[in-house]
Formats: C-alpha cells, sequence, structure tokens
C-alpha cells in the first residue's frame, strides 16, 4: 500500500502542484497527502501529472455502463476509466459491482482524455486516470437520499442523516471556508497582535442547568465568558482571546442556535475606537480572496440615527429607502390620528418612499402589511401612491392642500409609481413599524424581479451610543441592562448615571453586515463602587450573587474592555448560506434537537438517583407512564 512520506516544509513547490498548501511566500505549510493510503486528492492532477502513477481514495459519485465512474473525495471529482480487457476483467468486476457511494481506492496512470471529451467545468478535466487495481474499502446501502447538491432535500432529512449531508460539496465548501477564516483569525491574533489563546470554563451560573451530585446544587453552562475574561485583565494577562462554544436556552431561529461559537477577545487599557480598529483588521485578514476585498474603516452611526432612519439597531445599508420624518407637513392638516400624535411629547408622523411600488406591488401586498403592523406592533399604516404633477391617491387626499402635496412629494423625493407607507405615533414605535416595513416591501420587490440588495456586497457598519439602560416591558417603572449590566456607561454622561439613569449613554457597539449583527462588545465598568451602584440601586439586584466580581474590581482592575464576533453567523453571511445550519457541522433543528441522535432524550429514575432529581411529570404523561 503505498503511503505519501511526511517531508516537512519545502521551498519552491511546482505551480501544477496543488496537493500542499501554500504560505503567502509559496512556502509549503501541509501537505494534504502525508500519512495516508493514496499519493493524490480527486481535486488536484492536471496535465502536468500526465503519466505518472496515482493512487486515490474516496466514494463513487456515479457509474456509466461499466465504462468509467467519477471518485469523489474532500478536494473534488477525478473520472476513472474501468479497463474492459480480460487481463482486468477481476478490476471491472469490483468496481462495476460496487453501489455509488461506495469507498473505493484505486491505483492507476494518469493520461490525457481524448480530443473533444475534456471537461472544462472540472479542475480536473484535461485528464483522467486508467485503472490497474482497485479495491472496495467499504461498500455502501442504498441512501435517503444522492449525494448532489441539486437534489433537493428537507432539512429535518439533512438533519437527520447529517454524516451524509456533510459529503455535499456545498457543506464542505463552508466548513473549509470556516475553518480557514479561523485560523487567519488566530494568526492574526496571536502572532500579529500578541494575543494569548486562553480556555475559559463551560460550567457557570445562568441558562441551562447542569446536575451535580451534591442534593440541591447545579452547574449552568454560560452564554458568554463574559465575567471569566473579565478576571483574566484583572489577573494581568492584558490581552485575551478564545474560539469559545457558548449556549443559549432558547427557541431556534434561523440565525441562532441553543449551541454557538463566537470569537471572544478583551484587552486591558484600551478604548472604544482600539477595539473597533482591532476587529477591522481581523476581518481584513482573515477575508477570503474570493469574496473581494473589503475596505476600512467602517462606517459608525449612532443607535439614535440608526432607528430614526432605518427603524432598527442593526440596518442593511445595501439599500435605501430611508424612513422620513413628514411631521411638519401634516402638522396643520385637521386629520385626528394625525393630530393625536403631533402633539404628544414623543409623537411623529413618518414615512418610507418604495421605488417602483405601484407597479410591482398589488393592492392585497399593501393589505398584507398593514395586517402585518397592526399584528406585530399595533400600529396603524396608511399607503399613498404619490405621482409628481399629478393627483394624490389617497384617502388622504381630500385633507392635504396643493401645498402640503408639493411638500411631502419633495420631502420624500417621490418619483413615477413610487409608493409611500406613512405611520403616526410615538417616536421608537413608528421607527421600529416602518423598519420592518422597509425590510417586508424590499422582500416583495425583489420576489416580484428588482434587485435591491447585491448578494454579492458586504456593507459593515458599526452602531454606537446604545443607550445604557431600557425600560422594562412588564413594569416601564423600572430599569433593566440594554446589553449586559458590566457596560461602562458613556464618559459624557457618568453624572447622569446617578440622577437619570434613563439618559445615560453606553460605551456599547455593535458591528452589523448586511442588515445582521455579526458582533458586540463594550467598554467595561472597572471601579467596584460603580459596578455595585448599577447592580444595587439601578438594575434592584442582588449585588452578592457577584461578589467575586465586585472583589476583583477592587483589586487593582484595569481599564479593559472586549467584544465577541458571532462566529456562526459571519461564516453564514460569507458563504452567502440560508441559515447558520449550514455552516455548522452537527447543528440542531429548529426546535433544538439533534434529529441524528435523537437528543434531548429521557433518562430512568436511575440514572436520575446520583443527582438527586425527580421528573415532575405534567398529569397526562405521569398517567400515560403509569401504563
Amino acid at each position: 500500500m503505498p503511503r505519501s512520506p511526511n517531508p516537512g516544509p519545502v521551498l519552491h513547490c511546482p505551480k501544477h502542484c496543488t496537493n500542499k498548501k501554500l504560505c503567502g511566500a509559496g512556502t509549503v505549510l501541509f501537505y494534504f497527502n502525508s500519512f495516508v493510503a493514496r499519493t493524490n486528492t480527486c481535486g488536484e492532477l492536471r496535465s502536468a501529472h500526465v503519466g505518472q502513477e496515482v493512487t486515490l481514495c474516496g466514494w463513487i459519485q456515479y457509474q456509466r455502463q461499466g465504462l468509467f465512474l467519477v471518485l469523489r473525495d474532500f478536494q473534488g471529482l477525478t473520472q476513472i476509466i474501468i479497463p474492459q480487457d480480460e487481463a482486468h476483467s477481476h478490476v471491472k468486476k469490483v468496481l462495476y459491482d460496487a453501489p455509488v457511494e461506495s469507498v473505493v481506492r484505486v491505483t492507476g496512470t494518469v493520461t490525457s482524455r481524448p480530443p473533444g471529451q475534456k471537461n472544462p467545468r472540472m479542475p480536473t478535466g484535461d485528464i483522467e486516470v486508467k485503472v490497474k487495481t482497485a479495491e472496495v474499502l467499504n461498500s455502501c446501502k442504498k441512501l435517503p437520499f444522492e449525494i448532489k447538491d441539486f437534489i433537493k432535500k428537507s432539512e429535518a432529512l439533512r438533519m437527520q442523516y447529517r454524516y451524509l449531508d456533510l459529503r455535499s460539496f456545498q457543506m464542505q465548501h463552508n466548513l473549509r471556508l470556516r475553518s480557514q477564516m479561523v485560523m487567519k483569525m488566530r494568526e492574526y491574533l496571536c502572532n500579529l497582535h500578541g494575543k494569548r489563546n486562553i480556555s475559559s470554563e463551560y460550567l457557570g451560573a445562568k441558562e441551562f442547568v447542569v446536575p451535580s451530585r451534591e442534593p440541591g446544587r447545579f452547574y449552568c453552562l454560560p452564554q458568554s465568558p463574559q465575567q471569566f475574561k473579565q478576571l483574566l485583565m484583572v489577573g494581568g494577562l492584558d490581552r485575551y482571546f478564545q474560539v469559545a462554544r457558548c449556549y443559549r436556552d432558547e427557541g431556534s431561529k434561523p440565525d441562532r442556535q441553543p449551541e454557538f461559537t463566537q470569537i471572544d477577545i478583551e484587552m486591558s487599557f484600551v478604548d472604544q475606537a482600539g477595539i473597533q480598529r482591532l476587529i477591522e483588521g481581523l476581518l481584513q485578514y482573515s477575508w477570503p480572496n474570493e469574496r473581494g476585498p473589503i475596505t476600512t474603516p467602517f462606517p459608525s452611526m449612532s443607535y439614535a440615527e440608526a432607528l430614526a432612519e432605518y427603524g432598527t439597531d442593526k440596518p442593511d445599508t445595501r439599500f435605501g429607502i430611508k424612513i422620513i420624518d413628514v411631521s411638519d407637513v401634516f402638522r396643520s392638516v385637521e386629520i385626528g390620528f394625525v393630530q393625536n400624535a403631533v402633539n404628544k411629547p414623543q409623537g411623529t408622523v413618518k414615512a418610507i418612499c418604495i421605488p417602483q411600488g405601484a407597479r410591482h406591488l398589488q393592492n392585497k401586498d399593501f393589505e398584507s402589511l398593514k395586517e402585518s403592523a397592526k399584528s406585530q406592533f399595533n400600529q396603524e399604516v396608511l399607503h399613498l401612491s404619490l405621482k409628481p404633477y399629478e393627483s394624490l391617491k389617497s384617502p388622504l387626499s381630500k385633507f392635504l392642500s396643493v401645498e402640503q402635496h408639493s411638500e411631502l412629494i419633495q420631502a420624500l423625493k417621490v418619483q413615477a409609481d413610487d409608493v409611500v407607507l406613512l405611520a403616526a405615533g410615538e417616536h421608537e414605535k413608528v421607527c421600529l413599524v416602518l423598519g420592518n416595513m422597509r425590510l417586508e416591501t424590499a422582500n416583495l420587490l425583489e420576489s416580484r424581479g428588482l434587485v435591491l440588495r447585491d448578494p454579492t456586497a458586504f456593507h459593515f457598519l458599526w452602531v454606537v451610543d446604545f443607550p445604557l439602560f431600557l425600560h422594562k416591558e412588564e413594569n416601564p417603572a423600572e430599569l433593566e441592562s440594554a446589553h449586559h449590566p458590566f457596560t461602562a456607561p458613556h464618559p459624557s454622561d457618568t453624572s447622569l448615571l446617578y440622577s437619570e439613569p434613563a439618559k445615560v449613554r453606553s460605551q456599547h457597539y455593535d458591528l452589523v453586515l448586511n442588515g445582521s449583527e455579526i458582533g458586540g462588545g463594550s467598554i467595561r465598568i472597572h471601579n467596584a463602587e460603580q459596578q455595585r451602584f448599577v447592580l444595587e440601586t439601578v438594575l434592584k439586584e442582588d449585588p452578592e450573587l457577584l461578589s467575586h466580581l465586585l472583589e476583583a474590581l477592587k483589586c487593582g482592575a484595569p481599564p479593559h474592555g472586549g467584544i465577541a464576533l458571532g462566529l456562526d453567523r459571519l461564516i453564514c453571511l460569507v458563504a452567502g448560506a440560508p441559515s447558520i445550519r449550514d455552516v455548522i457541522a452537527f447543528p440542531k433543528s429548529f426546535k433544538g434537537r439533534d434529529l441524528m441522535s435523537n437528543a434531548p432524550d429521557y433518562i430512568t429514575p436511575e440514572e436520575l438517583e446520583p443527582y438527586h432529581i425527580q421528573v415532575a411529570w405534567p398529569a397526562a404523561e405521569a398517567e400515560a407512564n403509569k401504563n
């Protein structure tokens, strides 16, 4: 059995050779074929290899009439010619009888394909391998689906047979992209900026519960290593990062999982601008070449500006349709709900202009948008068809003068066939509903053939100056942290913390890419008394629950800050995948289940006994268990 040697790093690799991973200087860092029972991969052979004897290992992609088959591995495809002469009849039988997706090893000679049979769509399309020997390493039974990207499979079926789904080119591409970006991130953080890769504990004090053998005592899997990384700064480690596994006990969404990975970073003696420049450099350094260059520094926008113009704290800036305040136009319009809105302290009238809306959207679309606004936000939305130099098509037309009509068209820059969506009410609520309408109408327009969001464009944006606290929905008289309770107040607002905390801005910053939040962080409170005040006086929480952190802050804690990048979400956007489940090797389903191993599952009372736990079954299930 031929085995490739492990020659170690060498220089001046031949240009045609693709079985080696090269650094920027052309130095070979590792071989794909070292230590394994093959000489080459299925994706590397070219015309320069003609005449060489090679050994390939892989899966049978398909076979045609016993004449040839296509062999696949993690790197690509190679066409294998099955010998037809009597001397190699046993080889023909082995390969002819092998089912599709069987694992085989073949040895043969690389030859050029005959004239007219070359395949320019395959990297190995100029050559084929004439087999001399073949061995089936493992036969494959009939599979629940074909291993081809163009074959549609339900997500549930893909999850149940994830080990088969991982064979697809798209999944392998996504995971390879993820690996490459993470390695570049490690290189950038460790080798170029002196950060230390330190693992924090998995068993913390909130979220998923993990039983212990001590009666009544439990661990919890943390959402993030937040406290631990701050304590590392107190310990004088100065620069920390970790590719951290984190856990969140909530229902899955398209861009969330109960377990996820983040690039976690913390630094001492740093400010907000320092963290932002570090992350911009990190992404620029690790960005895949095939996605084109990204430009730094990234633009920045305050939370207040993002809310006012886009109706969200994570704006997709690839397209316009910004929210426009038209309160001045409607201030003297005698319409009851409008006057009620503009006369309140936070009252406003705002609108968005949908380009070509009258041409591409129908009445049923506008009714659906209005119903969505009503059900999600309890907010009325009106739609108006406005055409320059023509009459206003809306029930509002009789209430607007010619001058107001003209002002509205000018304020919204309305063109022929545009449609306006208008809402009146409290500022934040109106912004949120119009922000939602902005995204929904973009989806509708793109479904009708308009291109508003370039799928190949990557628009990064820093959102800054978030409020430090928010009013609780269930009790507006009380405050809760907008980010987390360790976020430091904005330097200009520190005095307000002790008098009007609801007005304090924070040193919290989010990184947004194409309308998705891919990272968030803050400068931390490093003063123990200020931290205690926030916990005890503002948030009404028991500071003793965080006594270890408060004690640490008293022991000479340096100023520090950090950020966490959501790796799954970032790779999902870079790969153009529809869900983060498509960039995770073994994800959970939409409901948080592992359909392959059937987790979570029941365990017996005997297995629970060492942990001093008894299951309190609902009445119906308890009765069923008895029977």
